[in-house]
């Protein structure tokens, strides 16, 4: 293609959506090469051939191409800055001095989380490079009282910003990316020492006086959410009720607030325009600009964080496209918030509130392009009806694909919250605020806010209590987002008919509802070793049963990882725990309080108070062609360490076998290996083995090694863990041997699949890593153990 196709292409892509759309276009696909670089030196090494499209769209005086060049440089650097920012493996587990700011803060009863903005880093000992990022989200335990604002020096130990990796689950990794987070730590007990206080802010003045004024606690909570942005004051029972309703959008500074804010101002502007120039007010430009400074105003009174940015900018280019002054249309109105977003932003694409957000506004601008403006109130309820019609499935399939999870009353509760927080409550709260300085005085007119507070959390508790909130199964949320999105395209793009939305909407609806989840085959199992750190967690699966071993650790604060790894309601027909420490059999409160389990096992000796059956050697249970044998402990022996009294399961299928032996010591391995030997006749592999107390020295011994010969190896260890599990010696035999490896701590969690036809392997982290060893053999004690 040549320079002048190019500038062909360029000015039919101008005059058919204006130059935002491919400036939008360019930012997302800077962002995108940013991400894929991973650092801002290949990120300047990927920017040197477009130095020259640059330097072509400025000789050619290219409004459109200098834009678009421009938008795609900045989100390039921008992301490849995050990238390379990462603290790296080298360097987790190390401790430095940092001096810096505390930005948001999040304080309980044990700990204090806060954003950390690091401005100077010394490294304790000689030969570290300090990390170069800048933004860190640290832990400090039995806090002084902090504020935002505060500029502390301080000595933090850093690892690096990620979270456990299991299916469809919550990603706390790509949590800490989309929000900028470099590093994670824990403030050491090493003399911090505060430098200097937090400046002047009228955000923390106003929550003060809040504090004092005599309303209940949940409207004080909502008011400042509502009113300053203060999300952090919401409670976890808020913020459950809140996403039960889908309604969180109301809770926080967003669009809907800062656009009233933006309206608001634009109507008591142009009054004051038309006080002062009653012959031109009409034409006068102040008042729109006036009403984007109060959008701004607003965000920065929030703190700029970035659901308020993207709002505040969405509201300025609206302002700008309704005011007809040299404007430009919805659409290119719609590219060029977009495109400002990412810019200021480049995060901003792995961000769901982004893509939220442009929908529903593409959906409203489809929704009334070539409608009159409504009128008078029955008009403005009829817009608001359909408005909310139109919506309602289409963003309800985002929040599915976005979230994993809808709420079935969220679009009959927005009906009527979102007219009642924004008409109403938004406004109350407001004009308390004029007498925030007198308690007494805004007590008395927060007094209707507190009720209306009260009284909608009262009918949001209801609705979630009628209708909870509705996690579909994985298998099943393309298929019904797929059916939300065609139902509400047919009712919202022109030409289509009654008689065929009459037809197909309710087709998509049987159509759904007739779906079967798929199942295995009769000679499948599936094997699935859960990422939760340094402890374990075993699912397997056949068409007819499913078995957990272990149950995962809990961990000092009361966390157990079991609790995030499937929505409640789920049953399981066995849970093994193979022995009572709490990395193994942590979970089990989890499991009974949020799911049902019809049969427990446990070694005998056990302190877990479970209604359990005692694992014994040689025992177990079959289904059809698969067969649960216990190899150890022995009938009647119950050893004196809780290691050696572990539950050893067996499962074959067909000629698949797989082996569990938790944490065996090799003095009871030696004990089950001839049983072992049985269950592999002749030269005979096992085909995966979960490797013994993590890959601990004291197991997997050489005997075992050598008796089974493992295709496959999973260890279930935490990255960095102290123990320095798995030892590099255990890694090193298997892989003599021919195994694959692969550990949880950088995999992630580990799913195999195992029929007649072979064995697949997928990892969570490494989604493409099938049948591949993700422990190298050069790298052992470095990969296994850092």
């Amino acid at each position: 293609m040549s320079v002048a196709d190019i500038g062909r292409l360029g000015s039919a892509l101008t005059r058919r959506t204006g130059w935002a759309a491919p400036m939008a276009m360019a930012a997302m696909a800077g962002s995108f090469f940013g991400y894929q670089g991973g650092s801002a030196l290949s990120a300047a090494l990927l920017a040197i051939p477009v130095a020259f499209v640059l330097a072509l769209a400025l000789w050619r005086r290219s409004l459109w191409g200098t834009s678009t060049v421009l938008a795609f440089l900045i989100c390039l650097y921008g992301v490849g800055e995050q990238r390379a920012g990462i603290l790296p493996a080298s360097l987790a587990g190390h401790d430095f001095i940092l001096t810096g700011r505390v930005l948001t803060l999040d304080v309980d009863q044990r700990r204090a989380r806060f954003r950390f903005e690091v401005d100077n880093c010394q490294a304790m000992v000689a030969t570290d490079a300090c990390p170069v990022g800048t933004r860190f989200r640290l832990s400090w335990y039995d806090a002084p009282t902090l504020e935002p604002g505060e500029r502390w020096r301080l000595t933090a130990r850093l690892r690096q910003p990620l979270g456990f990796a299991n299916p469809d689950t919550f990603d706390y990794g790509g949590w800490l990316w989309r929000e900028g987070i470099q590093a994670l730590g824990y403030v050491r007990d090493d003399s911090p020492r505060r430098i200097a206080a937090a400046p002047f802010s009228l955000r923390q003045r106003a929550l003060e006086q809040l504090d004092l004024v005599d309303i209940s606690p949940r409207g004080k909570r909502w008011l400042a959410a509502l009113t300053l942005g203060a999300g952090e004051r919401l409670n976890d029972d808020d913020w459950d009720l809140l996403n039960a309703t889908g309604t969180t959008h109301l809770m926080v500074i967003s669009g809907l607030h800062i656009g009233l804010v933006a309206a608001l101002a634009l109507w008591l502007l142009r009054r004051l325009s038309r006080w002062l120039q009653p012959f031109s007010w009409r034409m006068t430009v102040w008042p729109w600009l006036g009403a984007g400074l109060a959008a701004f105003a607003y965000a920065g009174l929030a703190g700029f964080e970035p659901p308020a940015v993207r709002a505040a900018i969405m509201a300025a280019i609206g302002l700008w496209a309704a005011s007809g002054r040299h404007a430009p249309g919805w659409w290119q109105a719609w590219w060029l918030a977009l495109a400002l977003v990412v810019v200021s932003d480049p995060l901003a694409p792995w961000r769901p509130g982004l893509w939220l957000s442009f929908v529903a506004v593409a959906v409203l601008i489809l929704a009334w392009s070539g409608r009159p403006r409504p009128s008078g109130w029955q008009g403005w309820g009829v817009a608001l009806l359909r408005s909310q019609w139109l919506l309602a499935p289409i963003m309800a399939a985002a929040v599915l694909l976005a979230f994993g999870r809808l709420s079935p009353l969220a679009p009959l509760i927005n009906l009527f919250a979102v007219p009642l927080v924004g008409s109403l409550m938004v406004p109350l709260g407001f004009a308390g605020w004029l007498f925030g300085a007198w308690p007494s005085l805004a007590s008395w007119v927060w007094w209707p806010f507190d009720h209306l507070a009260n009284a909608l959390a009262y009918v949001f508790a209801l609705a979630a209590d009628s209708l909870p909130l509705w996690t579909p199964e994985p298998w099943w949320r393309w298929p019904i987002a797929s059916a939300l999105l065609l139902w509400g395209l047919l009712w919202l793009l022109p030409g289509v008919t009654r008689m065929t939305r009459a037809w197909t909407c309710p087709g998509l609806l049987i159509l759904v509802l007739v779906l079967k989840a798929p199942s295995l085959d009769r000679d499948q199992l599936l094997v699935t070793v859960y990422d939760v750190g340094q402890g374990q967690l075993v699912e397997l699966e056949t068409r007819d049963r499913r078995v957990l071993v272990d149950t995962g650790p809990r961990f000092a604060s009361g966390f157990m990882p079991a609790s995030l790894l499937w929505p409640a309601g789920q049953r399981f027909d066995d849970v093994i725990v193979t022995h009572s420490d709490t990395d193994h059999s942590g979970g089990v409160a989890a499991l009974r309080q949020d799911h049902r389990v019809e049969r427990w096992w446990a070694p005998r000796g056990n302190d877990l108070a479970l209604p359990s059956r005692p694992c014994v050697a040689g025992e177990g249970w079959r289904d059809g062609r698969v067969s649960w044998t216990f190899l150890s402990p022995p009938a009647g022996d119950i050893a004196p360490d809780a290691n050696d009294r572990s539950c050893v399961l067996l499962v074959t299928v067909g000629e698949r076998r797989v082996l569990v032996t938790g944490d065996a010591s090799a003095n009871r391995e030696r004990e089950f290996l001839g049983a072992l030997k049985t269950a592999l006749p002749g030269s005979r592999r096992l085909d995966v083995l979960v490797a013994g107390h993590h890959g601990s020295a004291t197991s997997s011994s050489q005997a075992l090694v050598d008796a089974t010969r493992p295709v496959e190896v999973i260890f279930s260890s935490g990255r960095g863990n102290p123990f320095g599990h798995p030892a590099p010696v255990v890694v090193q035999r298997f892989i003599d041997v021919g195994s694959q490896v692969w550990n949880t701590a950088y995999d992630g969690a580990v799913r195999v699949t195992l029929s007649a036809a072979g064995i697949d392997v997928l990892t969570q982290r490494h989604p493409g890593w099938s049948r591949r060893s993700a422990v190298d053999g050069a790298d052992v004690g470095v990969e296994s153990s850092p």
